[in-house]
């Protein structure tokens, strides 16, 4: 897949190298000659570039581009300013970064796709995130095992847990489950909710629009989603 990340502090730097690693193209861009140089090994493209000029970005290959990343941290009006400038040029699926909640309420106003929160969150995460589809959030307990949420795939919405036989085919254990629901904010945007539906059982059923919590080997995870 392409990547283009906007702002290569710690967590921008970060999430290019793993998604670079991962064998995806990345250009990583900064207004600072300095990262650019010092990454220029280490992730796809970079390139020095005022992110806030409309003219100039819309000359990066937007098009072709599936995941832009806003991961400016420290200028919040050049990450907004960014951010609006990306959703102006209509890009496939946008995802900023958010410093605070007054910062996350006005990127959710502007429409962007996802929030991430960086202090909270790691880039190891974001990567699998990105690169596994169907996987909502992760977290790695080795380089081999991780415990990640994953939309219920839809050949298998209406089955329990025992039919669904994810232990069997896929050696893959489901945790428990969580029920999706929409909430409005004060702008009137919907953000997502997520409900414990309890610890999984067999007669569990899987519901459409349903997350479940997975452990596994990487390599089975990724089997059952693609």
């Amino acid at each position: 897949m392409k990547y283009i990340i906007f702002g290569l502090g710690n967590f921008g730097s970060s999430l290019g190298q793993k998604l670079t690693e991962q064998g995806n193209e990345v250009i990583g861009i900064d207004r600072s000659m300095e990262k650019v140089d010092d990454l220029k090994e280490k992730i796809s493209h970079t390139i020095c570039m005022d992110s806030t000029d409309q003219f100039t970005v819309s000359g990066l290959p937007l098009k072709e581009t599936d995941v832009v990343i806003v991961a400016i941290g420290e200028d919040q009006g050049a990450n907004i300013m960014t951010t609006a400038v990306l959703k102006n040029l209509k890009v496939k699926r946008l995802i900023s970064r958010a410093i605070t909640p007054l910062h996350e309420t006005v990127l959710e106003a502007i429409g962007v796709d996802e929030i991430v929160h960086p202090e909270e969150e790691t880039a190891e995460r974001w990567a699998k995130k990105l690169c596994i589809k169907g996987v909502v959030d992760s977290f790695e307990l080795s380089g081999q095992y991780s415990i990640v949420e994953v939309e219920v795939p839809k050949r298998y919405i209406g089955q329990t847990l025992q039919e669904a036989s994810f232990n069997k085919k896929y050696n893959l254990v489901v945790l428990t489950t969580l029920k999706q629901t929409n909430k409005t904010n004060l702008l009137g945007n919907n953000s997502r909710d997520l409900q414990v539906k309890g610890v999984a059982s067999p007669k569990t059923v899987l519901e459409e629009n349903d997350i479940m919590v997975i452990f596994g080997d990487n390599h089975d995870i990724k089997k059952l989603l693609n």
